[in-house]
């Protein structure tokens, strides 16, 4: 299921944004090497500090499993601040209905337990379609998002495949990236509801989410 935290509910989920960065830092800092800033396990920079959307995704049991930041366009975001090389020096997109994806991630660990990547596909592709359908409804037309090659062959895999690219691809850290365009069309979701074989609802309301949460939190009966 997938729950959406901004600046107007974030009060309700601080433990579950808290687990989020747990897991970019364990992803972004551990696994993938990035040059990120980790701090007590937990990965956060400056541009979660400009009240940003996460489509986060939880398991049954209410873990975070997966996670994405988007951010608008018009302001301070990673392309125009930090990834600038990749636009070749033209000028970064700048518009109220572009938004920047960036921090996508899923907890390889825990949706691997079953000793299968069927729980990896799933959580990346309710990812994508929670993602994709909420910047729909918001207004959103298009998504810019920096990417590795591994990303994009995900991308590709899952009929969710960029539909253009902004400058070129440059070495970055350990691996190169590369800036990409997505549309939030209906189109777009629907192909990856076909692929995945996701036909129902992913958004999880804000009570059920907190009650799922509160039963993590719950002391194990004597």
């Amino acid at each position: 299921m997938i729950v959406v935290v901004d600046a107007l509910n974030r009060h309700l989920f601080s433990d579950i944004l808290d687990e989020m960065f747990l897991l970019r830092g364990r992803v972004f800092g551990g696994r993938l090497g990035w040059e990120v800033d980790v701090k007590d396990g937990r990965e956060i920079d400056q541009f979660d500090n400009l009240d940003p959307v996460y489509v986060i995704g939880l398991d049954d049991e209410g873990h975070v499993v997966s996670c994405v930041r988007a951010l608008q366009t018009t302001g301070p975001h990673m392309l125009s601040d930090v990834f600038q090389v990749l636009l070749d020096g033209e000028p970064p997109l700048r518009s109220s209905q572009i938004w920047e994806s960036t921090r996508f991630c899923v907890d390889t660990e825990r949706l691997t337990r079953d000793g299968t990547m069927k729980g990896v596909s799933q959580a990346t592709c309710e990812l994508m379609i929670g993602s994709l359908e909420y910047c729909r409804d918001a207004g959103v037309t298009d998504i810019v998002t920096v990417i590795d090659p591994v990303m994009n062959r995900v991308l590709k895999r899952s009929d969710n495949a960029p539909y253009d690219y902004l400058g070129s691809t440059h070495p970055m850290g350990k691996v190169p990236a590369m800036a990409a365009l997505l549309d939030c069309s209906d189109e777009r979701i629907d192909r990856v509801r076909a692929f995945s074989g996701i036909h129902h609802d992913v958004m999880a309301s804000e009570e059920d989410v907190l009650a799922l949460r509160a039963g993590l939190r719950a002391p194990m009966a004597a």
